[in-house]
């Protein structure tokens, strides 16, 4: 059976056979300080119904503890033990690069310091006190000074971990840059790559499946570059929802390591019955519900509407990825992929 084949089979829901819900943050939970719709009643329905949640974030500005705050603010019951940040993945990193104890080069916030912390490691900011290697991620207040300093320590040879390469993060005011743009000054100045942690990486899938003993994960993202990306590399099935970052333009044009197994409109859609693809004898057509969309030489061609957007962009995004046809070389139409 091919891939694809078992990404478009029918099933009851995305929730089926899952024993955990692995729930990115920004995008997916919420948008800056206010709450995504419905994003809460869902997962409120998901932990009455005996599945465990664990919200995987790549920001490492926070600690657990801000974190399990923040979304207990709209009425989420969440602990410091259900959050999984890219730092605790990069601190499992660390260790095993340097020795128990050792002095580190933090560029970042209080969610890398705490981490360390609770690992046993000492905190520097300064090069000169000769760390034992450069720890970096995401805070708001990184500036040229945090990122000189790294610099300066990662000449001489040390360990270099990244939290995560996010190239920008949704704030309240809109897309923002992220901690790639950072590590890639840092690159630029020292000419080598770090270990990263965090998504698309997959050392914090491995951590939230041994967090939550998680047999059957299910993975629920915003972007293709991190959140779908990872997962498939850590062979998690996973969810993309259209409230974050990536919306039906990407999607349309994703790689093939980053296609997601279900694209859902928002949370409400991981307890819906999610619809077969079906294929015409020649691949050419892909029929989603009512919704049927074919390739016509280099021509995408909506053959039937139906009553349901997304089953739309399901049916389109299907007779894509299966023609192997890059997305540059195909005339699109914009119904497709409209605001």
């Amino acid at each position: 059976m091919s891939l694809f084949a078992r990404r478009s089979r029918s099933v009851a829901t995305p929730l089926d056979g899952v024993d955990a819900v692995l729930a990115d943050l920004d995008g997916v939970v919420y948008q800056g300080p206010k709450a995504i719709p419905f994003a809460v009643e869902s997962l409120t329905k998901v932990a009455a119904a005996g599945t465990k949640i664990g919200y995987i974030t790549n920001n490492a500005s926070r600690t657990d503890r801000q974190v399990a705050d923040h979304l207990s603010s709209f009425g989420l019951d969440v602990a410091a033990s259900d959050v999984v940040t890219s730092p605790q993945a990069a601190v499992r990193l660390l260790a095993d690069l340097v020795q128990p104890g050792s002095l580190i080069l933090v560029v970042g916030g209080d969610g890398l310091v705490d981490e360390l912390g609770k690992a046993g490691f000492r905190v520097t900011r300064e090069s000169a006190d000769e760390p034992a290697a450069v720890i970096q991620g995401f805070s708001p207040e990184v500036g040229w000074k945090q990122l000189a300093e790294a610099s300066f320590a990662l000449h001489r040879g040390i360990p270099w971990v990244a939290t995560n390469t996010d190239w920008t993060i949704p704030v309240a005011g809109g897309i923002a840059p992220g901690n790639g743009t950072l590590v890639s000054a840092v690159h630029t100045a020292v000419g080598r790559l770090p270990v990263v942690a965090g998504k698309p990486e997959v050392a914090i899938f491995e951590e939230a499946r041994r967090r939550f003993g998680a047999s059957s994960p299910l993975f629920v993202g915003d972007r293709l570059d991190t959140d779908i990306l990872g997962a498939n590399r850590a062979g998690m099935p996973v969810a993309h929802v259209l409230t974050g970052v990536d919306t039906a333009k990407q999607l349309l044009s994703a790689k093939p390591d980053e296609r997601p197994q279900f694209i859902l409109d928002d949370l409400r859609g991981l307890f819906e019955p999610y619809p077969a693809t079906t294929f015409s004898k020649d691949s050419s057509t892909a029929t989603v519900g009512g919704a049927k969309v074919q390739m016509r030489g280099n021509d995408v061609v909506i053959v039937s509407v139906g009553d349901s957007r997304t089953d739309l962009l399901r049916a389109a995004c299907a007779v894509i990825w299966t023609s192997g046809r890059a997305i540059y070389g195909l005339q699109v139409p914009e119904e497709l992929y409209e605001e």
